[in-house]
């Protein structure tokens, strides 16, 4: 009897789709890309993505949702300063679009109209990056396979940013020319402005270092968390923990740094034993605590003083 033994099927992300199925018997197709929503099994198979993000995936996700938010927030308050008493609604806008953004998104994605989306699990970092391992079997022509294998992940992202820039021109503007009243004309739209400039450089960010990201973002939460709070507290002279209660909008931005350094530390650990894990978030108010019992003996002044003194 002679038997149909299909040829072998090149590449790392190269795969058959599954035309028919009769009964346990499968037809597949020829080798080439996977449709989207579906990635190669050990047998080079496209098979549908039919699990959940895991906590590390919801993680990633969260941290690139937080960009633009933590972006809006910094330029609201750059070019608001103290001129204006508007920045607080402009704050609280920031967040209603971002969490719209982010809803909208969810309920889009694949099972529409829930919260809940489909993925396919990230094995390694060459998941991100298909478009690098497309076969050329005759070093001539090369079969293009670059499709999603950690979809939703990838695109998802592109998509909120979508839906942030939309929600940002049709509510921002009218939100700040009736109530930046304290501004003048060229500077109630600069945070608008601003945002026409990071989120195009956020797509490109996770276009290309993507799959980076995915690995690398708990570390990046943790260090800039503690750089920005040291610059933070430097420029602002804060030197004990009176200035902190006084003024308000301080302590405000301490827990903020406070809240992402643990988001850092859970990223990290997965909090995937507890009992092991939970402690960890004790070290959170660590380097305010220790920066502000220090301040003083490092104040630039004061070295100088005592330099002299010592001559």
């Amino acid at each position: 009897a002679a038997v149909d033994i299909q040829p072998a099927c090149l590449g790392l992300y190269c795969g058959r789709t599954v035309l028919s199925v009769n009964g346990s018997v499968e037809t597949y197709g020829d080798c080439g890309v996977c449709p989207r929503g579906q990635r190669t099994d050990d047998n080079k198979i496209c098979r549908e993505c039919m699990g959940s993000p895991d906590r590390y995936d919801w993680l990633y996700l969260g941290f690139m949702a937080m960009l633009p938010l933590i972006l809006h927030w910094f330029f609201i308050e750059w070019y608001s300063g103290k001129k204006s008493s508007s920045a607080v609604l402009q704050h609280l806008t920031a967040l209603l679009e971002c969490s719209a953004a982010a809803v909208v998104t969810l309920l889009l994605s694949d099972p529409v109209g829930s919260l809940h989306i489909r993925s396919c699990r990230v094995k390694k970092l060459s998941d991100w990056y298909t478009m690098l391992y497309n076969p050329s079997p005759d070093y001539i022509t090369t079969v293009h396979c670059t499709h999603e294998a950690v979809y939703p992940l990838y695109t998802i992202v592109f998509i909120y940013y979508a839906f942030c820039l939309v929600l940002m021109m049709l509510l921002r503007p009218l939100l700040v020319k009736k109530i930046a009243c304290g501004l003048g004309r060229s500077d109630r739209f600069k945070s608008i402005y601003a945002a026409l400039y990071f989120f195009p450089i956020l797509t490109v960010l996770q276009a290309v270092g993507g799959g980076l990201l995915y690995y690398a973002f708990p570390y990046i939460i943790l260090v800039l968390s503690l750089v920005t709070l040291a610059v933070y507290m430097s420029a602002s002279e804060v030197e004990f923990f009176k200035d902190l209660l006084v003024r308000k909008k301080r302590l405000v931005v301490l827990f903020s740094h406070w809240l992402l350094h643990a988001y850092g530390i859970i990223s990290i650990s997965k909090l995937d034993k507890l009992e092991q894990d939970l402690p960890l978030l004790a070290l959170v108010p660590a380097p305010a605590l220790f920066y502000l019992m220090t301040a003083k003996y490092t104040e630039p002044s004061r070295i100088l003083s005592e330099g002299g003194n010592g001559h």
